[in-house]
């Protein structure tokens, strides 16, 4: 007999003895086991976990975009503050209190 040959009939052998044997049976029972104690676990799948980490990796992004233009926009109001006369229409500047009524 070819090695090759004596090495495929021994693992098919092999193969059927632990399909008979009790080993088969541990074997199932444990996977079941896992199974189930794994539903009772909030896991996700590799897949799922790459999806959100690129999620997040954009949404750290877009955060960090927008803290620099919030701290541009709050440099700029500080090198000049709105006067009690710029208020906007329909506004009433800062500590002028609500309209007094005549």
């Amino acid at each position: 007999m070819k090695t090759q040959t004596l090495m495929q009939d021994l693992q098919e052998r092999v193969g059927a003895l632990l399909r008979t044997s009790p080993a088969a049976d541990l074997e199932r029972n444990l996977k079941a086991m896992l199974a189930q104690a794994f539903q009772g676990l909030d896991l996700v799948t590799r897949d799922e976990f790459d999806t959100l980490a690129e999620v997040l990796a954009g949404l750290r992004t877009r955060i960090e975009a927008l803290e620099a233009a919030l701290a541009q926009y709050e440099a700029a109001r500080v090198t000049s503050p709105v006067r009690e006369t710029e208020a906007a229409p329909g506004q009433t500047a800062p500590g002028s209190g609500p309209p007094k009524a005549d």
